[in-house]
């Protein structure tokens, strides 16, 4: 059995969706098909919540009134059977009745969670109505009997296998089962999220649970590329990778695959397949326990990030000095991504500015702090880059007339990492793209 995830862009338009079950006919073996909402509703409904919880109530509804036409013109152009159309619309007028039912009530955590449950409710029943009128064999899996997080938010995986075994026992016979991503119970039995990307974790938990085949994303670009092709105009799918090249792609800023996503299918030795929607038939990138060979693979570029220098006189003699910095960060549950240290000096970044004013005054008392906003890391990430002949030489060859704020070389066998100002972004991955890859 496998799994395939499709995303927003995926299933957001009728086409889209009509094209995800062409898919579904040439495969061989059983899938599990894990929906995203439709593109664009998780933005909504996160707008109706902030809406809600500020007062403004006629905000809230106009999106949820453009929110809901939406929808009915979606159904209206996917479904042709009236009884089946009929169905669809009853669904629709359900969920949106709900987010009508909301205005009236006081707004909490709880509820927002419920919100944002909306989405992905939506998109696989309205699907599985569409394959209902292709007279295709099918079972919808509501996620929410059997993904579940703890009290600390971790996914519990013996659960999620112990309940989507005993479900799957019960549908032996079919080849097509639906289910959503993103939505789960948390450890009070109430609705709530993975978090944002989360049906990719989904996904992977699911591969995981089931030990499957294969886990396919499917996304609207072919694969991961050696570059962001938003920015630089040649770029190439990498056709292979190993999970550790992967996750440092997706923490470092590759937008088609979530950080998070990773661990479950490396833990479970699962291979990954990212792959196009739009261009089925593209090889995309298979991610898998073992990489495919040694060097540069691909640059990544993660944005908004803050630079922060805590110089000391004293730090050189000061035994514990380090441990005292990361307790700060610890207390205010804020991340480091990149750290070096001199004898008079720690510099490090953080890309969650929420607490940085308290960070800051906490800091100050173990010596004078500088703080550089609006910085981009650049990461240059293959197999074994540090051990890598000549890297170091190719690597700075090709950004010799940029400036380099940090560098971090070695913590990672696989990473090599520059903070530069926001602004050099652009011009960086480009020389990279030419210097490191030969792409012009």
């Amino acid at each position: 059995m496998k799994v395939m995830k499709f995303g927003g862009t995926s299933v957001g338009k009728p086409e889209r969706m009509k094209q995800i079950a062409s898919l579904l006919t040439k495969q061989t073996e059983p899938a599990i098909v894990v929906l995203s909402a439709f593109s664009g509703t998780t933005n909504g409904l996160v707008e109706i919540g902030d809406n809600i919880a500020k007062g403004d109530r006629h905000s809230a509804l106009q999106i949820i009134n453009n929110l809901q036409a939406h929808y009915e013109n979606f159904i209206k152009e996917l479904l042709t059977r009236e009884d089946l159309y009929n169905k669809a619309k009853s669904i629709v007028d359900e969920h949106f009745d709900f987010l009508h039912i909301i205005l009236k009530i006081s707004f909490s955590e709880a509820l927002s969670k419920d919100i944002l449950a909306q989405g992905e409710l939506l998109s696989t029943k309205i699907f599985c109505t569409y394959l209902e009128e292709l007279e295709w064999s099918h079972v919808l899996l509501p996620a929410l009997e059997f993904m579940s997080i703890d009290e600390n938010e971790e996914p519990q995986i013996g659960s999620i296998r112990t309940k989507l075994t005993a479900l799957l026992n019960q549908h032996k016979d079919k080849k097509i089962l639906v289910t959503q991503g993103y939505i789960c119970r948390n450890a009070k039995g109430e609705v709530d999220n993975l978090k944002r990307g989360g049906s990719d974790f989904t996904a992977s938990l699911i591969a995981a649970a089931i030990g499957a085949s294969v886990c396919e994303i499917w996304t609207d670009i072919d694969g991961m590329h050696n570059n962001d092709p938003r920015i630089v105009k040649k770029t190439v799918p990498v056709e292979q990778l190993s999970f550790d090249e992967a996750a440092e792609l997706a923490y470092f800023g590759a937008k088609i695959l979530h950080p998070a996503s990773i661990w479950p299918a490396q833990q479970y030795k699962i291979p990954v397949r990212l792959l196009n929607t739009m261009d089925p038939d593209a090889k995309g990138t298979l991610i898998t326990q073992e990489a495919a060979s040694a060097g540069v693979k691909a640059v990544a570029a993660k944005d908004n990030i803050i630079a922060i220098k805590i110089k000391s006189g004293r730090m050189l003699l000061a035994y514990g000095f380090l441990r005292k910095v990361f307790e700060i960060f610890e207390k205010y549950k804020t991340s480091i991504d990149m750290i070096t240290t001199s004898e008079v000096a720690v510099s490090l970044t953080i890309d969650n500015a929420t607490h940085l004013n308290q960070i800051v005054k906490e800091l100050e008392a173990l010596g004078r702090v500088e703080v550089d906003e609006n910085q981009t890391i650049i990461s240059v990430v293959g197999y074994r880059i540090s051990e890598t002949e000549d890297i170091v030489k190719k690597l700075f060859g090709s950004i010799r007339n940029i400036p380099v704020r940090m560098v971090s070389y070695g913590g990672s066998r696989h990473n090599i990492s520059l903070l530069v100002a926001a602004e050099n972004k652009n011009q960086i991955l480009q020389q990279l793209n030419k210097g490191m890859f030969g792409l012009g």
